[in-house]
């Protein structure tokens, strides 16, 4: 086996092969800046806040691990969506759909038990649906911690992850990255 079936396949390749691990870090860095200043037109064009810490640490798969399952859309997708309605079932468990966010009331026993509940929730569900998909707990803590509550909130925090993975995926298969865009669910470990 020579050293170029080693290589990722297009652009990723072609910048290792040239210029080493630089040229994989030019790749990251290209991906995660486009794919988020995409997101990031779509928000200003509808005013919408698209953009929010569960995006940074998903793009970097994205753009870095993008052949492992933690990476694949169908795993973001559903892992995410886990996420959202694990931190809001958390809420309102535990009493705090209308209570204000972290940073305005501080930790409180509630707000810790929701936190606490939420992401072994969504870790729950997650390994029962095989999606692995660390980034996710990052979107139910943003939901169990208050900062994303009401409905249409929800559905805008849930539509930025849609977007940056369509834009990221887009991205790789233009750039010659075979990426699978559902897979099959990775096996439990």
């Amino acid at each position: 086996m020579d050293d170029k079936s080693k290589l990722p396949p297009g652009l990723k390749g072609r910048l290792k092969q040239r210029f080493g691990h630089a040229g994989v870090a030019m790749f990251a860095f290209l991906g995660c800046v486009i794919a988020i200043a995409l997101v990031g037109v779509v928000a200003l064009l509808l005013r919408w806040p698209l953009l929010f810490p569960s995006l940074g640490p998903t793009v970097l798969l994205l753009f870095e691990k993008e052949q492992r399952p933690s990476a694949w859309p169908r795993n973001i997708l559903i892992a995410h969506a886990i996420a959202i309605c694990a931190g809001w079932i958390s809420l309102w468990l535990f009493g705090l759909m209308h209570a204000p966010d972290v940073m305005a009331m501080g930790v409180t026993p509630a707000r810790l038990g929701c936190a606490a509940f939420a992401v072994a929730l969504t870790a729950f569900v997650k390994h029962l649906l095989k999606a692995p998909h660390p980034p996710c707990g990052a979107t139910t803590l943003m939901v169990a911690l208050g900062f994303f509550t009401t409905g249409f909130q929800l559905g805008v925090l849930y539509f930025g992850l849609v977007l940056l993975t369509i834009f990221s995926l887009a991205l790789n298969r233009l750039w010659g990255v075979p990426m699978p865009v559902w897979g099959k669910p990775a096996e439990s470990s």
